[in-house]
């Protein structure tokens, strides 16, 4: 009878195992497919990650604020708080449509900054001044 039931848990503990390994390598390779449909590369890498850290897609913030794919700052802006004052909940709006519109505009935001920095890396990897350095300099 001991046996029977060593042979359960090892069968059990294998089949757990296979699982888990199976589980890990999906996710390494959904994690990869992600990165690269963001770009590809560190940028691709770091796009997903933002995705995953603001919880919205960069495709779904530009749904919720309406806006064309190319992101400027005077568009997000202006749809954001038409939005925001649209869904106020003493106007008869919906709260979580109007947190919806917050994350919406914290992932536009996020996005533009790391454009910001990726502008910025290249102009320094390529010795070009930035218009922070030539406004200091002036």
């Amino acid at each position: 009878m001991a046996k029977y039931i060593a042979q359960i848990l090892v069968l059990g503990g294998q089949v757990v195992g296979r699982a888990f390994a199976k589980a890990v390598r999906q996710e390494v390779a959904a994690s990869q497919a992600a990165a690269k449909r963001a770009g590809g590369g560190k940028q691709g890498t770091k796009a997903a990650a933002t995705d995953h850290f603001m919880g919205m897609t960069l495709q779904e913030a530009q749904q919720i604020l309406n806006l064309s794919p190319e992101l400027k700052v005077e568009e997000i802006n202006s749809n954001y708080e038409h939005l925001f004052k649209v869904n106020e909940k003493s106007k008869g709006g919906s709260f979580y449509i109007q947190s919806k519109v917050v994350r919406a505009k914290e992932r536009l935001d996020e996005e533009l900054k790391n454009r910001d920095e990726m502008k910025t890396k290249r102009a320094l990897k390529n010795g070009e001044q930035t218009e922070a350095d030539s406004g200091s300099k002036s």
